[in-house]
């Protein structure tokens, strides 16, 4: 059964048990606000002992508490946290896109520099009337936002680190106007896993859907997940209705993934959304066009295959039609006569094949396989035998040899005893 709503009192609880520290430092005056570049913590006057040895900037202001992602070091443990930031042309053109579809609120699941942007657009403009709430791994950031726009969370696994109070937030935000004008944007960890992804996004569409009359609940929950264009038939396996744009999207603190650059070298990172793609205009500007039989934007070399019947390219190069294959490849490829498909080149006909390569089957992968699986189960009871007999063994010795222990006195008192008889 679903956790009952929290109580308004202890929302109000949650909400002051963060809220005091940061009011308190808005209120310093600017030649008091301080910022520990080595805790990546605010100070506040009572706090400067402690950090007289660390590397601390002063002059704190208003601008930078609005921009803390520009004020704060990226995390960059690639093996657990790596954090890479929007670059100001792709967050402006979410902002302005977000604006012309007319959505009115925006759950940024792991996109802080979209979530300030939004913020900082919504003070600044009074005909912007769009709110964010961010929900990130990033603990730092709960400095700088109220508990109504942050929540500390783990996406994969759809955690809340601050209980209830943070989740009933989050609910209270996409059930508001009983669903209406929300949209979720993700930007997740590349090194992670689609489906632990596409779970939690799933029960972030079932508490929006909770919100919605009766008469919406066909309706989804308005996505944009950005993430590599390689990733796209694993996203499209979990979400059928989503479509891939053409939109590059780049960043500030990754060396490759930028926008501009030709070839294999381009940011391969790109917008998968369930808005049908005719709605959504790209920059024409940056050399994308509209194609009239596709009926979206794609990018300046994704030329219109009359064969395939689409555009193509994943990667905003010229494809070429294999008549072979019965598809478009990239350029780079061509057919083997050996494999029976395009390939590099240079590459190995004994290499990697479709299906499964235990048994041979094309309707899964070695993972999948029930040789596998069957072959696991078999190698773990021969090794549990092994260890029964092996541990039965050392019983045996253990047993042997404190008997032989016990029975050397035995013996040596028996001859003592015929000693003495046979002397007597």
């Amino acid at each position: 059964m679903p956790a009952p709503p929290v109580g308004i009192e202890k929302i109000v609880i949650f909400f002051n048990g963060k809220m005091k520290r940061y009011l308190k430092f808005i209120e310093l005056p600017l030649s008091e606000r301080k910022f520990c570049q080595s805790c990546q913590q605010l100070l506040l006057p009572e706090d400067w002992e402690g950090h007289q040895e660390h590397r601390v900037m002063g002059d704190v202001s208003t601008t930078q508490l609005r921009r803390p992602s520009r004020l704060l070091s990226p995390l960059e443990n690639k093996k657990t946290n790596a954090q890479y930031l929007f670059a100001d042309r792709s967050c402006q053109f979410l902002v302005d896109l977000l604006s012309t579809l007319g959505f009115r609120r925006v759950l940024c699941v792991g996109t802080p520099r979209l979530h300030e942007l939004i913020r900082l657009k919504a003070s600044g403009d009074e005909k912007s009337n769009i709110k964010s709430l961010l929900l990130d791994i990033d603990y730092r950031y709960s400095q700088f936002y109220m508990e109504d726009s942050f929540c500390h969370y783990n996406m994969f696994n759809h955690h809340f680190f601050d209980g209830e109070a943070a989740l009933e937030v989050c609910r209270t935000f996409l059930q508001d106007d009983k669903g209406e004008g929300v949209i979720m944007v993700t930007d997740p960890p590349f090194g992670g896993l689609v489906e632990p992804l596409a779970v939690t996004f799933k029960k972030l569409i079932a508490m929006w859907k909770k919100g919605q009359s009766q008469d919406n609940t066909h309706e989804e929950l308005p996505i944009f997940w950005i993430f590599p264009y390689f990733f796209e038939s694993r996203i499209c396996q979990f979400f059928p209705s989503f479509r891939m744009l053409d939109y590059q999207v780049d960043y500030d603190n990754h060396a490759l993934y930028k926008h501009g650059k030709t070839g294999r070298k381009q940011s391969p990172v790109r917008i998968f959304t369930n808005i049908p793609p005719s709605r959504i205009a790209l920059p024409v500007e940056e050399g994308y066009r509209f194609c009239p039989l596709c009926e979206r934007y794609v990018s300046l070399e994704n030329q219109h295959c009359e064969h395939c019947g689409s555009c193509t390219s994943k990667d905003s190069r010229k494809w070429n039609h294999c008549f072979l294959c019965k598809k478009c490849v990239k350029p780079s490829w061509v057919h083997c006569s050996t494999c029976g498909r395009c390939a590099l080149p240079d590459h190995s006909c004994e290499g990697p094949r479709d299906g499964c390569f235990v048994c041979g089957e094309l309707d899964h992968k070695r993972s999948a396989c029930p040789k596998i699986s069957a072959s696991r189960k078999a190698n773990k009871a021969v090794r549990k035998q092994k260890q029964r007999k092996s541990n039965k063994m050392k019983m045996e010795t253990a047993k042997g040899q404190s008997m032989n222990h016990t029975s050397v006195p035995k013996k040596k008192k028996r001859r003592e005893r015929v000693h003495q008889y046979l002397s007597s």
